[in-house]
């Protein structure tokens, strides 16, 4: 009696774990695809491993005047945000701090991401591994390219598969939906309004684009904080610039 009804809890437990296991399977689509298509799938894997710091990169850079670690910046609102225009004079129209600004993003997106970018592809290489194939990476030069309404980690590594039959890759892409392209060409806009008068005529553009709002904020010290928002998605991107300053008390 004492077997049977060892034998009975045994079976119990084993019928918990596979009920478990198949609700777990069933409503944590994550987890699935982290065990199953995500290892068949070499771009689905990266984009996995890589989007959302892609997406957190994204956003600390855009609240801080496309810099991770601006140089030179005003603080506003707790955020380090960078001057893409100045000049530490008065009367006198500023300077442009960063000449090609979607350039210059898309360089500190790279310079954020190249660790993650190893780290992802050796993981990915490891988890091949551990499941019995045959995988050749040959590690490439990664490129970010700020396009409209999207922006694509483009890995250039080719990679190659080998179990029962064989795959080959030449490009995998890493993707997410953001319009920071407009943001940043909409910003240099308005630095050209500030490197020649000293100041940028907000309303112009949210007449233009009316998904956008444009914002400026003038500090005493006459620094203007400039914030673009996609007032459908909620993407922003803000920067500081300070041209055509007054002295403290000036006109009173």
């Amino acid at each position: 009696m004492e077997k049977k009804g060892q034998v009975t809890i045994f079976v119990i437990i084993a019928i918990i774990i596979i009920v478990a296991g198949i609700l777990i399977y069933t409503f944590f689509p994550g987890i699935r695809s982290n065990f199953g298509e995500s290892l068949k799938n070499p771009p689905a894997y990266m984009q996995s491993c890589l989007e959302n710091e892609l997406f957190d990169t994204i956003e600390i850079l855009s609240l801080r005047g496309g810099s991770i670690d601006p140089p030179n910046y005003f603080l506003y609102e707790n955020n380090r945000v960078g001057y893409l225009c100045f000049t530490n004079e008065y009367y006198k129209t500023c300077t442009v701090q960063i000449p090609f600004i979607e350039e210059h993003v898309e360089n500190e997106i790279k310079l954020a991401l190249e660790n993650n970018v190893n780290f992802c592809l050796d993981s990915m290489k490891e988890s091949y591994e551990k499941r019995g194939y045959n995988i050749n990476l040959q590690k490439g030069d990664f490129e970010i390219d700020l396009e409209p309404k999207s922006i694509i980690l483009d890995l250039n590594s080719k990679l190659s598969l080998q179990k029962e039959g064989s795959e080959e890759y030449d490009s995998i892409r890493v993707s997410i939906n953001n319009n920071l392209y407009e943001l940043v060409n909409i910003a240099q806009s308005i630095l050209d309004w500030e490197t020649k008068v000293g100041d940028a005529e907000t309303t112009i553009y949210m007449n233009y684009y009316h998904h956008l709002k444009v914002e400026k904020y003038k500090q005493s010290e006459g620094t203007t904080i400039y914030i673009i928002t996609n007032r459908n998605t909620g993407e922003k991107f803000q920067f500081a610039s300070r041209s055509l300053a007054w002295p403290p008390g000036y006109g009173t």
